[in-house]
């Protein structure tokens, strides 16, 4: 992992600072943004910092398709077919439920449609901003240096300081995010460190791969998450597959990933247990307040049962929020789940919605939905790991991967909102699965790979430069 000969900061592209420098705005909570709100006809919109980051993303790639063409993103092309024909049953959710006489909310619906739709075109968009390997190199101490920043945050919450929105001293903590889109930074900062681990001739400064380790080990036992948890294992195995030519470090992989998701068990201790007694494990306890899987559960149900009735197009985008779908069923929730107290049920004051995105797709998309989101997810996802599974692997490819899998994990503990941090990883993650090698003009030339960075104090042995600043992979 290197890191003897000092750090050498990466030189990246003009488009790739436009991403790094929206990249921490994309992680702020709604709450702590500035913003306003504009009317479009019947609708009403509240626009936020973090819009104009993603525009400012969005405008750059532009600008750099139409200067250097759509080439880098011919090798995903499968990737944009599916996350394209997904979006495009988003849109077309929120009109045909319309078609019924159902009184569906389209006017507000449209607006949150609008703005999923503008997140995932983050995918493609960081394929045209991240062409270097030092523009990713910038991209990845963007999300360290964030993960330090929550992380630190978090643990100033825990102790007591209620900053930011902190919970009571001593439970699990929302940083300046909220607690599953803390969950996934956290584990892109410590994937970051397990490809450190998983490719010893990545020669990433070793104290910038601790900070990742560190900070993310902490974040995600603070988040509380177990979904963010199981995410983590399941990058966690991809990169030992990665390292499986040392057992040393594929058992530090993996015990670090196991003692993260057995770390978050013991932090949610209380939730587990009370969720066990629920299914029948030990000894049943009056539910007291709302218990957070119980709930879950519960709320998975109910998703399930709008599916019953929208078994094919689903209820509509986001239509599983509305009155006008909860209210009927809330005495099947109330018969199926009669020990939950009334404040874990869905109401206008709390429209919590299915909170699992996949169960969610079902409800409001129906199975096309469904096929078309996992599709959207998967399709990414498979490209990255084939890659891994051709090639030598590289960081540049094992990264994205495990950051993938550990949003997909979050994805079952919070459902399809758009605008949210979360959104922002899941499609820059998906994006670059599906983007070309940053090494694959060297891998082409019968080159040895050593490094994800060729400069020293990131990689190993530098390549001639072309004597205009940029590093010639073709010598």
């Amino acid at each position: 992992m290197g890191g003897e000969r000092g750090v050498a900061f990466p030189r990246p592209s003009a488009g790739a600072w436009v991403l790094a420098l929206a990249f921490p705005i994309l992680l702020v909570h709604i709450d702590f943004q500035p913003g306003w709100d504009t009317t479009i006809g019947s609708s009403h919109a509240h626009i936020v910092l973090s819009d104009l980051a993603v525009l400012a993303c969005l405008v750059a790639a532009l600008a750099l398709a139409v200067r250097d063409g759509l080439g880098r993103l011919r090798v995903g092309v499968t990737a944009w077919i599916a996350i394209g024909a997904f979006l495009a049953w988003v849109c077309a959710a929120t009109v045909y439920p319309q078609r019924g006489s159902d009184p569906y909310p389209w006017h507000e619906h449209v607006v949150t449609t609008g703005k999923y739709v503008e997140y995932a075109l983050l995918a493609p968009a960081v394929v045209l901003l991240v062409r270097r390997v030092d523009d990713l190199l910038l991209l990845l101490l963007v999300v360290v240096a964030s993960s330090v920043v929550a992380s630190t945050l978090a643990v100033v919450q825990f102790f007591g300081w209620r900053i930011a929105g902190g919970w009571p001293a001593g439970y699990r903590q929302p940083s300046f995010l909220g607690h599953h889109d803390f969950a996934s930074l956290s584990g892109f900062a410590l994937a970051i460190a397990l490809a450190a681990i998983a490719l010893p001739a990545w020669r990433i400064d070793r104290r910038i791969a601790v900070l990742a380790g560190i900070s993310g080990v902490l974040g995600l036992v603070v988040s509380g998450s177990l979904a963010g948890a199981f995410g983590l294992v399941a990058a966690g195995v991809v990169a030992a597959m990665v390292a499986r030519g040392s057992a040393g470090r594929v058992a530090a992989i993996l015990v670090i990933s196991v003692a993260v998701l057995g770390g978050v068990v013991l932090f949610r201790g209380g939730d587990v247990k009370s969720f066990l007694h629920f299914a029948g494990i030990g000894k049943q306890e009056e539910q007291l307040g709302v218990e957070t899987y119980v709930q879950r559960t519960m709320l998975v149900y109910y998703g399930w049962r709008v599916f019953l009735d929208h078994p094919l197009a689903g209820a509509g985008w986001q239509a599983s929020n509305d009155e006008y779908v909860y209210g009927p069923l809330l005495p099947v929730l109330h018969g199926r789940f009669p020990n939950s107290p009334p404040q874990a049920f869905p109401s206008p004051e709390h429209p919590y919605g299915v909170q699992n995105a996949y169960v969610q797709a079902l409800s409001d998309l129906g199975v096309v939905g469904l096929v078309l989101f996992l599709g959207a997810l998967l399709t990414p996802l498979v490209l990255g790991v084939s890659r891994l599974l051709r090639g030598p692997p590289d960081a540049s490819t094992l990264i994205p991967v495990s950051w993938l899998l550990v949003t997909m994990g979050v994805l079952t503990a919070i459902g399809l909102v758009a605008g949210i941090p979360l959104d922002a990883m899941l499609w820059i993650a998906a994006g670059l699965c599906a983007a070309p090698p940053l090494l694959g003009a060297l891998e082409a030339a019968g080159e040895r790979r050593e490094s994800l960075d060729p400069r020293p104090g990131w990689g190993a042995v530098p390549p001639p430069s072309t004597g205009n600043g940029t590093v010639d992979l073709h010598t």
